[in-house]
């Protein structure tokens, strides 16, 4: 696997993860009740989360590049597909983030808990890196390898995410309820979803 490759993989996983999502919402909803004591236990539980959906998808694609190679083809192709329909729903999701404050006082080890199971059980982030994580393989590479270092570049940069928005939530309250500021995030988001996946099928319609 190349430094490109790499670079590519994070900086579109920078990009991917800033979008709010259901994870962030929880995150966002802990620190606005409860300050930035949330920061440290939910990055954790997000990160842990998100090596769940991730390894349990990493499998999958696996198994289907050891199975054949048109099948991998075609899961990119898919893939691409699936990642422009996110990117044109995320750009018209407007400016609103429905995140309210929980006030009820919970364990560091229940907010952990809590964290993991929304990031890690939900379909839609299994669905997610299925679609996205083959755009960024190389089926003539190590596939552990790939694995590895894919893995541990987007959980610290998951983990690095989630802490920031906590901290942002409590300390900047007014940042996360801006209407202004999460419609630029959703559009310049969507924008980059969508371009990524008619980039992957041009690529795939060039070879």
């Amino acid at each position: 696997m190349s430094f490109e490759n790499w670079a590519a993989f994070a900086a579109a996983s920078t990009i991917l993860l800033v979008i709010p999502g259901p994870t962030i919402l929880l995150v966002v909803s802990y620190a606005l009740g409860q300050g930035w004591r949330t920061a440290l236990p939910m990055a954790v539980g997000v990160a842990f989360g998100d090596f769940t959906a991730m390894t349990l998808s990493m499998l999958g694609i696996g198994a289907l590049l050891a199975a054949s190679a048109t099948v991998f083809t075609v899961l990119k192709v898919v893939g691409a597909g699936y990642l422009i329909y996110l990117g044109i729903k995320l750009f018209r999701a407007g400016g609103t983030l429905e995140a309210e404050p929980r006030l009820d006082a919970v364990s560091s080890a229940k907010m952990i808990a809590h964290a993991w199971l929304v990031t890690a059980l939900n379909p839609k982030s299994i669905t997610f890196f299925v679609a996205f994580l083959p755009q960024f393989l190389d089926r003539h590479a190590d596939f552990w390898t790939q694995m590895l270092i894919f893995e541990a570049t987007f959980l610290a940069l998951a983990f690095a995410n989630a802490f920031g928005y906590a901290l942002i939530a409590a300390r900047a309250r007014n940042v996360v309820r801006n209407p202004q500021a999460i419609r630029i995030f959703n559009r310049t988001g969507g924008t980059l979803l969508v371009g990524a996946g008619i980039a992957t099928v041009a690529m795939r319609s060039g070879n």
